[in-house]
């Protein structure tokens, strides 16, 4: 998949998961509240995405008829569809929100590494 975007949250929650990274849970509230807020928006585009999928009226010949047709298949998912965007989009998502919850759940791991790093207790 050649999207940055898409490989960029799969990077943040991969470092996230592995513990490299954390981020103070009382900052990253308002962050994660508007991933929240954007994915439950794509969440809702994706459940009325299917009322797309009803063939235009382009008149009873073989071209309106193929077109009608790939415009059935695109809004059903297929190919470079609506739905397929919405549905990265929704992982992209997913990976942002994973990735600050568990930041947020490493930030005292990593604060309390580094205090006894200072400290010399390390």
């Amino acid at each position: 998949m050649g999207n940055s975007s898409y490989a960029d949250a799969a990077a943040f929650r991969n470092a996230a998961v592995n513990g490299q990274l954390g981020v103070d849970p009382d900052a990253a509230q308002n962050v994660l509240k508007k991933i929240r807020a954007g994915k439950d928006s794509v969440e809702n585009l994706l459940s009325s995405a299917g009322a797309l999928a009803e063939a235009p009226k382009l008149g009873a010949n073989p071209v309106g008829d193929a077109i009608a047709a790939k415009f059935v298949q695109r809004a059903e998912g297929g190919g470079d569809s609506y739905t397929t965007a919405l549905r990265n989009l929704l992982n992209q998502y997913q990976q942002a929100e994973q990735a600050i919850v568990l930041a947020m759940r490493h930030y005292h791991q990593i604060d309390q590494a580094a205090s006894d790093a200072l400290s010399g207790r390390a």
